[in-house]
C-alpha cells in the first residue's frame, strides 16, 4: 500500500497539545494539583475504610476552586461550564469512587439546585454545597422506573393550608434506588416525583427534601437502606430512600420551570406538561457528559498500563535469535490494543467537541431549543458508545496483561469492575441509542414529546424527517475531503479521507432512510403501534449507533485539520485510518450485503488494518504517553522494573 513513511519519532508533547484543545490551561492546572496530592488506591481495604478514603479525598477536593468551576461566579464559583465537566473527566484517571461521589455532590445535586432551583435556593445553598458543608444526593431513579422518569410513582402532594408538600412513597417500587450519597453522608435529596396540587397532577417536578439531621439520624417518615456491596464503585455509599408523609414547606420546590402559589395554584412559563418535563431532564445533561469523559479517562489508563507492559513482557524466541520477542511485536497483540487505542482517540476529540458545544449552550442567553436538543441527542450517542468502548477496552487491556493483568494491585480489576455500571447509569444505553435514532427519525416538533414507542411508531407512520447534518465550520472541511475524494476505485483509496467520510455518511442515510420506510410501511393500517416499533428495534439501534460512528470520525477529522505541527499530524492520519478501517471491518456484513464492498475489497480492509497496526506499533508508547496521565496512576507493579 502507498502509504507514506510516518516520522521516526513523534514528540509525546505535540500530541497532548492537540488532545488538552480548549480547555488546556485547565487541563495543565488539574495535572499539577492532581501530582501534588496523593489520590490513594483503595486495594484491600473494606468498603467502611474504602468510603472514609473517598470522603477524606473529597474533602481535599472541596478546598480547590474545581468544584466551583461550573457555579455562578456571583455566588463564589467559576463559570466554566466545560471546564467543570472537563475537571471530572480527569478524575476519572484515578479512584473511580472519588469521581462518581464528586459527580453525585457537586454535577447532579448541585447542579439540580442551580439549574431547576431559583434565586431563593442558590443564596440558600450553593456556597455550602460547594463548600461540602451541606453534602447531598440525587434522588431520581426508582427501583421500578429507571429510564422512565416520566412515569415515577413517588408523589408529592401540596397541603394549601399548611403551606406544604407532602412527600410519599406509594409502593416498594416506588422507593429510590442505587442513589449515591444516600447511605452514609448525604443531608439533603433533590427528589423528584409527582406534582400534584387541587387534585390535579402536573408531572415530574424537584423538592429538596431533607434526609438526615446535623447529627446523622434519619429525619421523621425517612427509612434509609444501604444498598451494601456491589461489583464495584464501593467508596461510594449508594442507598434506598422511602417516604412516608414527609412534610416539606412550599419553597421546596425547586421552582425555575414550574411553581405552586401559596393557595395551590399551578404556573409554568412553558404549558406543555412534556415539553416542560423534556426541558427539565434536559438541563441536566451535564452528568451524562461527564460519565462519558471519565469513561475515557479509564479506558486511556487501562491503554497506557497495558501498551507499557507489551513494551516490557517477552514471550518465546525467534528462530536464530536467543532474545525472546517483545508480546507488542506479535501482530494479534497489535491488534488487541491498537484499533481500541485509534478509536480512544475518536471518541476524545468527538467528546471534546460535545464539551465545547454544552458550555456555549449552557453559557449563552435563553434557551436555543433546536441546539437543545441537538446536544441532548449527541450527548445520548457519545455516552453510550463511549461506555461500551470503555467495558471492551478495558476487558481487552486485562487480558492482555495476563495473570498480572487480574492482580488487584494491577488496577486493572478495578478499573473493569468500577467502569461495568457506566453502561447503565445516567441512561442505559440501550435507550439512549433509541433517543438518538428518535432525534433522526423526528424533527422535534412541540406536539412530538413523549418517548413512548406508541407516540414514536405513530409520529414517524406520518412524516420523515431525515437526519439533519448541522453546517458549521468544522463540516466546511468535512465538505472539502469529500468533494475532492477520488473517483478511482484502487486499493489506495481506502485511505483517502474524503472517501471514508463519504462512506459512514452513506451508511447513515441508508440505515437512517431504511428504518424510516420500515416503520411507516408497517404503522399503515390497523397496525399496533407499540409492536412495530418494537419489531423494529434492531434497526432503530443500528441507526442511531451509525449516526454516532459518523459524528465520532468527522469530530477526528475535524481534530487533525487543527494540528499545526506536521510529524503529529502525519501520525494521526494514520490513527484515524486504523479507526476507520477497524470500524469497516467489524461492519464488513453490512457493507457486503448493501453492495458498498466488494469482496476483494473487503478483504483489503483487513489487509490495511494488519498493516497499520505493523506501522503504528512503533509509536505505541508516544500516543499512550501522550494521555499525560499523573504517573501515580499508572504505577502498578507490572510496570517496575
Amino acid at each position: 500500500m502507498d502509504l507514506p513513511e510516518l516520522p521516526a519519532k513523534v514528540a509525546p508533547d505535540s500530541l497532548t497539545g492537540l488532545l488538552d484543545g480548549r480547555w488546556a490551561e485547565l487541563r495543565r492546572s488539574v495535572r499539577e494539583q492532581m501530582a501534588s496530592t496523593r489520590f490513594r488506591d483503595p486495594i484491600d481495604l473494606d468498603r467502611a475504610a474504602h468510603r472514609d478514603q473517598v470522603l477524606d479525598q473529597l474533602r481535599e477536593l472541596a478546598k480547590t476552586d474545581r468544584p466551583r468551576l461550573g457555579f455562578a461566579r456571583e455566588y463564589g464559583g467559576g463559570d466554566d461550564i466545560g471546564g467543570s465537566v472537563m475537571s471530572f473527566e480527569m478524575l476519572g484517571f484515578g479512584d473511580l469512587s472519588l469521581m462518581v461521589k464528586a459527580g453525585v455532590q457537586w454535577g447532579l445535586f448541585g447542579g439540580a439546585v442551580q439549574l431547576l432551583g431559583t434565586a431563593r435556593h442558590h443564596e440558600r445553598y450553593l456556597r455550602a454545597i460547594m463548600d461540602l458543608d451541606l453534602p447531598g444526593c440525587f434522588a431520581m431513579t426508582e427501583s421500578g422506573h429507571g429510564s422512565d422518569v416520566q412515569h415515577l410513582r413517588t408523589t408529592a402532594t401540596y397541603d394549601p393550608d399548611a403551606r406544604e408538600f407532602v412527600i410519599d412513597t406509594p409502593e416498594r417500587m416506588a422507593r429510590k434506588d442505587y442513589i449515591g450519597n444516600v447511605a452514609r453522608d448525604g443531608r439533603l435529596a433533590v427528589v423528584f416525583a409527582q406534582l400534584i396540587t387541587g387534585g390535579q397532577g402536573r408531572g415530574v417536578h424537584a423538592f429538596l427534601v431533607p434526609i438526615r439531621d446535623e447529627r446523622g439520624a434519619p429525619m421523621p417518615g425517612v427509612a434509609i437502606e444501604d444498598c451494601g456491596a456491589k461489583a464495584g464503585l464501593n467508596g461510594v455509599d449508594n442507598g434506598r430512600l422511602t417516604f412516608s408523609r414527609v412534610r416539606v414547606p412550599r419553597e421546596a420546590l425547586l421552582n425555575r420551570y414550574g411553581d405552586v402559589a401559596e393557595d395551590g395554584t399551578y404556573s409554568s412559563p412553558i404549558e406543555s406538561d412534556g415539553r416542560r418535563f423534556f426541558t427539565m431532564l434536559g438541563t441536566l445533561i451535564r452528568g451524562r457528559v461527564s460519565v462519558a469523559g471519565s469513561a475515557g479517562s479509564a479506558t486511556k489508563r487501562a491503554l497506557a498500563i497495558a501498551v507499557r507492559y507489551a513494551e516490557r513482557r517477552r514471550q518465546f524466541e525467534r528462530p536464530g535469535d536467543p532474545d525472546e520477542v517483545l508480546v507488542l511485536d506479535y501482530l494479534a497483540h497489535q491488534r488487541k490494543l491498537l484499533p481500541a487505542l485509534a478509536t480512544t482517540y475518536a471518541l476524545h476529540f468527538a467528546q471534546e467537541e460535545l464539551v465545547a458545544e454544552l458550555h456555549d449552550l449552557q453559557s449563552a442567553e435563553g434557551v436555543d431549543e433546536q441546539r437543545q436538543r441537538r446536544l441532548e441527542s449527541r450527548a445520548a450517542g457519545i455516552k453510550a458508545v463511549s461506555t461500551w468502548h470503555a467495558t471492551h477496552t478495558i476487558q481487552t487491556a486485562r487480558e492482555a496483561c495476563g495473570g498480572a493483568g487480574y492482580l488487584a494491585e494491577n488496577l486493572l480489576p478495578s478499573l473493569k469492575a468500577d467502569t461495568d455500571v457506566f453502561t447503565t447509569f445516567e441512561g442505559d444505553n440501550t435507550v439512549l441509542l433509541q433517543l438518538v435514532a428518535k432525534g433522526l427519525l423526528t424533527s422535534y416538533k412541540e406536539q412530538f414529546s413523549d418517548l413512548s414507542p406508541l407516540a414514536t411508531a405513530r409520529f414517524v407512520a406520518e412524516q420523515f424527517v431525515g437526519a439533519v447534518i448541522e453546517r458549521t465550520a468544522a463540516r466546511k472541511v468535512i465538505e472539502r475531503l469529500i468533494d475532492a475524494s477520488p473517483a478511482r476505485d484502487d486499493e489506495d483509496v481506502l485511505f483517502d479521507r474524503g472517501w471514508q467520510l463519504k462512506l459512514f455518511e452513506d451508511r447513515e442515510e441508508h440505515v437512517l432512510d431504511g428504518v424510516a420506510r420500515r416503520l411507516r410501511r408497517a404503522a399503515a393500517g390497523d397496525a399496533d403501534p407499540f409492536e412495530v416499533f418494537n419489531d423494529a428495534q434492531d434497526h432503530v439501534l443500528r441507526a442511531g449507533r451509525v449516526h454516532v460512528d459518523r459524528i465520532v470520525l468527522e469530530a477526528f477529522v475535524a481534530a487533525i485539520d487543527r494540528c499545526a505541527d506536521p510529524d503529529a499530524r502525519a501520525l494521526l492520519d494514520r490513527v484515524c485510518d486504523l479507526h476507520v478501517l477497524s470500524n469497516i471491518e467489524a461492519d464488513r456484513a453490512w457493507f457486503l450485503e448493501h453492495g458498498r464492498l466488494t469482496s476483494a475489497r473487503a478483504k483489503a480492509v483487513v489487509a490495511a488494518v494488519n498493516d497499520l497496526c505493523k506501522r503504528l506499533r512503533p509509536h505505541a508508547r508516544t500516543l499512550v504517553d501522550a494521555f499525560a496521565i499523573p504517573e501515580q496512576f499508572l504505577a502498578a507493579p507490572l510496570l517496575d522494573d
